[in-house]
């Protein structure tokens, strides 16, 4: 089915796949990144899983948020039980950021105190920030209250101003 029968039916086309991937993709590939190292894969899997719905999900980008962490969870469970088992350790992690010249905050330090925050917290952060979802979206992706999400948020925040030695003024 394609072209207008697919859209008529409600199901998720390459155009809508192509779009969300155009505006999302990396910042679900930095979200899944925080959880398993192999944030590519996780994306590719969610949208493959996208493509073969019936129907588009009413929300598709929270609903593409939680494919994404599912997978990169359980790719991360993966990777550790294949750790175990090894005897070498794991590879290295690529960084969050990259370096530009004239940033006040340098990438290096600024991947160290988003990895120092705790994963709840980190997860919030990523989410709002770099994916763009609302706190009632981060809390049903996390599971909790948008009122929880948005604490976790603020205190992760805090933590980050601390940790990087720089004020953040609040908008009003």
């Amino acid at each position: 089915m394609e072209g207008s029968d697919s859209k008529a039916m409600g199901l998720p086309g390459s155009d809508l796949i192509g779009r969300l991937l155009d505006r999302h993709g990396a910042a679900l590939e930095l979200y899944a990144r925080q959880l398993c190292d192999a944030p590519e894969d996780c994306v590719q899997e969610a949208l493959v899983e996208l493509a073969r719905q019936r129907r588009t999900p009413d929300d598709v980008l929270p609903w593409l948020y939680r494919v994404v962490r599912n997978k990169a969870l359980s790719a991360s469970r993966s990777a550790r039980r294949r750790r175990r088992h090894e005897t070498e350790a794991a590879g290295h992690r690529a960084t969050w950021f990259t370096p530009s010249p004239g940033n006040a905050v340098d990438a290096e330090s600024a991947t160290a105190a988003l990895e120092s925050l705790s994963l709840e917290q980190r997860e919030v952060v990523v989410a709002h920030l770099w994916g763009g979802l609302t706190f009632r979206q981060v809390g049903h992706l996390v599971g909790t209250s948008d009122s929880t999400a948005h604490r976790r948020y603020e205190a992760a925040l805090s933590t980050l101003r601390e940790k990087l030695g720089v004020s953040c003024q609040k908008n009003e």
